[in-house]
């Protein structure tokens, strides 16, 4: 099956020759290869998509990826993964999994993924960079864009701010992605221009998705202007009842120390709400401290 490419608004635009000569384009100017591709979109075929083997295994919620596979019917799938190309049909994930999977149990047979070459980690990170600093890019591609230097660049939201200069601070960054929690539903209409940024980082603060679903349907119907959304969160917030924690019992207090001692971290905390329901809180430093962390359940 050929690959259907599109490059922004315009289709085609010489992405497919681009990647059938990709070894002599790389040898004449890797700068432009690697542009091109960051701001591209290829359909591939899912059977022409492998997982990286070196990659660690996570588990997969069934409920959660059926879940998501049911919006993949209906709305396709919105967020790209990224790929890197091995040869002209074949490619290796790197980041998407969880939307690989899911749009495997949805039935679909290609999905959008960027692609990526080898060695192209410092370029790859000056032209997301570069294009996060375009006027005509929706919210949804600037926050897909912070995403995957964040994931596949490994850069903090301090070195985002820092690169992409000062009107880009870590709260606009947390802000901008944020807004890929939203539903897809919510997402097309944030790329259609049917919904603001102050009306999509609004909606973003609802963790009840029916809730969410809910005004994100009155706003477009009802043309609300961000301030009547900001009021109809907050009296929802009122009428929300509160779960107040309550002090940790004697014996829960003990279990508490038992946890600290069991996973040898002296900032865990048991908390516990007045309904009965409560929370085991495990802060990590580093990737290190969760590994560790991990041990010592598999132990």
């Amino acid at each position: 099956m050929a690959k259907k490419l599109f490059h922004k608004q315009e289709l085609g635009l010489g992405i497919r020759a681009l990647l059938t000569n990709i070894d002599n384009e790389i040898q004449k100017d890797s700068v432009s290869v690697v542009k091109e591709l960051a701001h591209s979109i290829a359909m591939i075929p899912l059977d022409q998509i492998e997982v990286n083997p070196f990659q660690p295994r996570h588990d997969f919620d069934p409920a959660a990826l059926e879940e998501l596979a049911d919006s993949i019917r209906i709305h396709g799938l919105i967020q790209p993964v990224t790929v890197r190309m091995l040869t002209t049909n074949a490619y290796q994930l790197i980041s998407g999994e969880r939307r690989l999977r899911a749009s495997k149990l949805a039935g679909i047979t290609e999905v959008p993924a960027y692609i990526r070459i080898a060695n192209d980690q410092s370029l790859l990170e000056m032209a997301l960079i570069e294009n996060i600093q375009r006027e005509d890019l929706n919210a949804i591609e600037v926050a897909i864009s912070f995403q995957r230097l964040k994931e596949e660049c490994s850069l903090t939201d301090e070195q985002l701010a820092e690169r992409t200069g000062k009107t880009k601070s870590r709260s606009t960054i947390t802000n901008y992605l944020r807004l890929l929690r939203l539903s897809p539903e919510i997402q097309q209409a944030i790329k259609d221009k049917k919904l603001t940024m102050g009306h999509a980082k609004a909606l973003a603060g609802i963790e009840d998705f029916a809730w969410q679903s809910t005004l994100f349907r009155q706003t477009i119907s009802d043309d609300l202007s961000v301030r009547a959304l900001e009021k109809l969160i907050q009296q929802y917030n009122q009428v929300e009842p509160k779960k107040t924690e309550i002090p940790l019992p004697k014996d829960y207090d003990f279990i508490q120390k038992q946890f600290r001692a069991f996973f040898g971290n002296g900032k865990l905390q048991l908390k516990l709400r007045e309904d009965g329901k409560g929370q085991i809180i495990i802060p990590f430093q580093n990737v290190n401290d969760l590994n560790n962390l991990l041990e010592k359940i598999e132990d």
